[in-house]
């Protein structure tokens, strides 16, 4: 599994613009994708730091289709006049979370 996180800070004011755009737009269409097993907006409780678009993907090549397809930027630039600078991309390669849970038991 492949994990893509996207730290985002949106300008003062636009949040809520942002989030009803990404929520109703960004994360259907994202979930769509072939591969996708999830897409969300994390929401930090300390209001000055970073909101995270999160995205799990069954297979990195899943992932690296869905970014060469020019979907990835598409769904970026649907909130870019939102932000106050630029978002960062991260790329995690992970364990299937439900094995690793079971493993625990």
């Amino acid at each position: 599994m492949q994990v893509r996180l996207t730290s985002i800070t949106f300008s003062p004011g636009k949040v809520d613009q942002a989030k009803k755009i990404y929520n109703d737009e960004i994360a259907p269409a994202v979930r769509k994708q072939k591969g996708n097993l999830d897409c969300r907006l994390l929401e930090p409780e300390n209001k000055s730091d970073e909101y995270i678009s999160m995205t799990m993907w069954k297979t990195k090549g899943d992932a690296d289709a869905y970014q060469s397809s020019g979907t990835y930027k598409k769904m970026v630039d649907k909130v870019r006049p939102f932000f106050s600078k630029d978002p960062v991309l991260k790329v995690y390669a992970t364990e299937n979370v439900k094995q690793t849970a079971s493993a625990m038991n």
